[in-house]
């Protein structure tokens, strides 16, 4: 594959078929776990980590899956890949997986991830497939980093709130001061709702914004005046009857 090829897969991962603002699949961990920066983010990188596996062990694999068994042979290697992420979580970050909880095994039945291996991975190379997996993670990652940030920022006032469960030696930031009384509703699931139907609205605004400069603008339809510049045809008679032969 050429560099074009890899530019169009991160866009299309990114941004033009982002998981979370355009294909909307996986809202229910989206919405659930975006309650904070810390809890969002880590979600991402677990859910990106088993894409991009998932996707270059498919590819590898495609060959060798007969056509009519090829969903559940998906859903087992994701059982696999998220099983070996699950029990890192609760080997090396215990706390944080059980603030995340029930979300990492829900891994296993995202829509994200076994979308992504049947309608790429299962008919494209490992490299491209591996490629496309960390481009749909690093969308969604994206999504789920702004909207944990905005919620913890406007229903608690902090950012990065939790993240001595990762790095016991770094905390959280108190943004407005621990005078904020907080925005409760931000960090309920109605809270989540609001804050993704924002941020597709902007997003839906940023791409007909594009559109709208990409389209070239139709020429003006160029009218002749008609006046005293021009002789009537009554008047272009006359004078020509009046002209001798």
């Amino acid at each position: 594959m050429n560099a074009q090829a890899f530019r169009e897969i991160a866009y299309n991962g990114v941004w033009k078929q982002n998981t979370g603002l355009v294909q909307l699949l996986g809202l229910c961990p989206i919405l659930a776990v975006s309650s904070t920066l810390v809890n969002a983010v880590s979600l991402g990188i677990a859910t990106t980590l088993v894409m991009a596996v998932a996707n270059l062990a498919v590819a590898a694999l495609r060959n060798f899956i007969p056509y009519e068994i090829r969903i559940p042979v998906f859903v087992l290697i994701i059982a696999a890949l998220v099983t070996v992420v699950d029990l890192a979580f609760n080997a090396y970050l215990h706390d944080l997986y059980l603030v995340l909880g029930i979300f990492i095994p829900l891994i296993v039945t995202n829509c994200i991830v076994l979308a992504r291996v049947e309608a790429f991975a299962a008919k494209n190379n490992p490299i491209s497939s591996t490629f496309d997996g960390i481009m749909m993670g690093v969308g969604l990652l994206l999504v789920l980093a702004i909207l944990g940030g905005m919620r913890e920022l406007v229903g608690s006032g902090t950012l990065f709130s939790g993240i001595d469960m990762i790095m016991p030696s770094l905390s959280g930031i108190s943004v407005f001061g621990d005078d904020y009384p907080g925005f409760l509703i931000a960090i309920l699931p109605p809270g989540a709702f609001f804050a993704l139907g924002c941020l597709i609205a902007l997003s839906n605004w940023i791409n007909a914004r594009t559109a709208a400069r990409t389209t070239p603008r139709r020429a003006a339809p160029v009218t002749v005046a008609t006046g005293a510049t021009e002789p009537s045809a009554s008047a272009a008679a006359g004078a020509s009857a009046a002209t001798p032969g």
